[in-house]
């Protein structure tokens, strides 16, 4: 560890340079520099924000501990600063007095990250944060955290590092044998396997040992991970999952009583989390198929509101609906281009196929595209369904789906029937089950009664006034003319840009690849326009850099020439990098630049039948000379803008040398 930190990269009066946490990482980050061991200060501060956008990194106990891994640092670093004031990095007890700025290589090696990974367990230690509170030298403190000498506290320093409670929650009576303790196995894992992931470890591991448990933690870090002995999770009375990404081979620890929770609730309420898998475990109810999806893939935590969870559900259907889309949309209107529009009326090939005709291969394409196209209503019904319910609520899901593409009812219908599923078998989990019968709830019984719930209330109660309103969506989308069309143009424009392929981005996004299924004039100008709209941000930022290279960073210039290709494939997220470091001035611009294309595309007609591909899929947009004419000017005015606005602050020369640390520096980075 001793290799890591250096008294250079302590400071031990932090609240002098900086009042937030971006000032905070900002001020160390610049110690790093000094020393050669980051390379870019604005790009290794970028990532550390996209990380700090996952997730905050504050702890309970006043630890602050941001991190991530960069492409811009050389080697594995640590910087420690220390503030009197306090810096808020989002934890629920208050602002944080230790901070921790922890960088690794993209590419860190093993040894490295378990380095990194005992720091992590180490601030979990009550006399190593009393030492560091106590340290009355930058030497000092950076000896500690190296290892170089014992951690003693100064006992006239109050501990608030994260404990074990000393009083135990009520124990409920355990399954266990009368003469062992209860057992618990554990997995914790964070979106970036450095920190979190061993501090929830940890945590669990301490509070355990305080209420007489035995707890076996797996931490699935970014180093990779070593499995539990299968012995010791056979032997386990109940499981524990802290985890914010999704928990690999998860199947191992099904027939278990289950908490499942994100990382940070393993790190602040261990206690909490080994008596309530108590209470499970006593109570008799059993996980049967492992982890539930995580916050990454569906519905997060209990905590979280109903709006909240409502969007991750729907957008675990969006996400597996969307490669139905690309490849059934791309064929289509690939065998349109080679086919012609009259190749929708072609008989089947399995009756007439001409290897040497041209029509025929693009009827081929049109009805293989045309059955992918069929799978969208059900899958979207169906993983959303998986969101909610996990694995039991695919086949309702998939059904009612299936019945609102029978119905009429189309994508609203398929929202609809993948909501309901879940709920059904939501329900249906919560009923108390005899033991006998639990083997067959997740093969027979569940998928039984959702089947017939989802079906009798698709078929008989919503499914036709759905329908009713999917025709007149439709007959609204084909009846826009004038100002109306492109009113919906620049509020597509909008959603398209405001957060950069985030939930608004989605949703409009989504709006357009529904009405494709119905194939009319209408959805076809709608999916053009949020195409268009959606390749404006990275093109504009491309073209900033390129005319305008001195308002941005090294590092911008080059993430400018990646935003080429990324804008061209309508990759929206390539802007990202550029909002990340300058918000306020990136984002407006590429919004109004959508608006502008959006509006443009609408205006001029432009329609597409493909979901993707960028400009690569031109050929087969109609009115495609127009529609690049609604792409040029939008680019350009969110160029413009972005360039306007760049200029107007007072700019800061890029540095010449490793010397960051600076007076100069610094100043110059106050005043951005």
């Amino acid at each position: 560890m001793s290799q890591m930190i250096s008294a250079e990269l302590v400071d031990l009066e932090l609240d002098r340079a900086a009042d937030s946490k971006a000032a905070a990482a900002r001020s160390l980050a610049e110690r790093m520099v000094a020393l050669g061991r980051v390379t870019d200060l604005d790009g290794f501060l970028a990532d550390v924000a996209a990380r700090e956008a996952q997730m905050p990194t504050g702890l309970d106990g006043g630890i602050g501990i941001p991190h991530c891994r960069s492409a811009h640092v050389t080697e594995p670093t640590l910087a420690f600063g220390r503030s009197a004031a306090g810096i808020d990095f989002g934890a629920p007890d208050g602002p944080a007095d230790l901070i921790f700025l922890i960088a690794a290589p993209a590419g860190a090696d093993d040894a490295h990250l378990s380095i990194l990974s005992n720091l992590a367990r180490q601030l979990m230690d009550g006399d190593f944060t009393a030492a560091l509170r106590a340290a009355k030298t930058a030497g000092e403190a950076a000896a500690l955290i190296g290892g170089e000498e014992a951690a003693t506290p100064d006992t006239s320093t109050p501990d608030t590092a994260p404990q074990a409670p000393q009083e135990a929650a009520p124990q409920a009576p355990a399954p266990a044998a009368a003469d062992r303790p209860f057992r618990i196995v554990a997995v914790t894992s964070c979106p970036t396997g450095i920190a979190h992931t061993y501090m929830a470890a940890e945590s669990l591991e301490r509070a355990g040992r305080a209420e007489g448990v035995e707890v076996s933690v797996e931490t699935q870090g970014s180093s990779g991970f070593t499995r539990l002995d299968p012995d010791v999770i056979a032997a386990a009375d109940g499981v524990i999952f802290a985890h914010d990404v999704p928990v690999r081979d998860k199947e191992r620890f099904a027939g278990k009583a289950t908490v499942d929770v994100g990382v940070k609730a393993g790190v602040n309420r261990p206690a909490e989390l080994i008596a309530e898998v108590r209470d499970k475990a006593a109570r008799g109810e059993i996980t049967e198929s492992g982890a539930k999806p995580s916050p990454v893939e569906a519905a997060g935590e209990p905590g979280e509101g109903y709006g909240t969870k409502l969007r991750k559900w729907l957008m675990s259907g969006v996400s597996y609906m969307v490669p139905f889309v690309a490849a059934g949309g791309l064929l289509i209107a690939l065998g349109f281009a080679l086919g012609g529009y009259k190749v929708s009326d072609a008989p089947s090939v399995m009756d007439h196929f001409l290897w040497t005709d041209t029509s025929s291969w693009g009827a081929l394409l049109f009805q293989v595209g045309g059955v992918a196209f069929k799978f969208l209503v059900p899958v979207l019904a169906g993983y959303i369904a998986y969101g909610m319910a996990d694995r039991p609520g695919l086949v309702p899901g998939f059904v009612g789906g299936a019945i609102a593409l029978d119905i009429k009812a189309g994508f609203l219908g398929g929202l609809a029937a993948g909501l309901i599923a879940g709920a059904v078998v939501m329900a249906i989990q919560k009923v108390k089950i005899p033991v006998s019968l639990r083997g067959i709830m997740p093969v027979v019984v569940i998928p039984l009664i959702s089947s017939a719930v989802v079906g009798f209330l698709m078929f008989l109660v919503i499914g036709e006034p759905i329908s009713k309103l999917q025709s007149a969506l439709t007959s609204w989308l084909n009846g826009l003319n004038g100002a109306n069309v492109i009113v919906l143009g620049v509020i597509l424009g909008l959603m398209m840009c405001f957060d950069l392929g985030g939930p608004l981005n989605k949703v409009a996004y989504t709006f357009a690849i529904g009405g494709l299924a119905d194939g009319t004039a209408g959805s076809f100008k709608v999916m053009a326009a949020v195409m268009a709209a959606g390749m404006i941000p990275p093109l504009s930022m491309a073209l900033a850099t390129t005319v305008r290279g001195r308002l941005f960073t090294r590092t911008e210039r080059e993430n400018g020439k990646a935003a080429w290709v990324l804008g061209a494939s309508f990759v929206t997220e390539g802007a990202i990098p550029f909002a990340a470091v300058d918000p306020l001035r990136v984002i407006p611009s590429a919004m109004a630049g959508g608006a502008v294309t959006g509006a443009l595309s609408m205006a001029f007609g432009c329609t597409l039948r493909a979901p993707h591909g960028g400009i690569f899929v031109v050929p087969l947009i109609g009115n495609a000379l127009l529609y690049l004419v609604a792409i040029a000017a939008g680019t350009v005015v969110s160029a413009a803008l972005v360039v306007l606005l760049k200029g107007l602050r007072k700019q800061r020369p890029e540095p010449e040398d490793a010397a960051i640390g600076s007076a100069e520096k610094r100043e110059v980075a106050v005043v951005a």
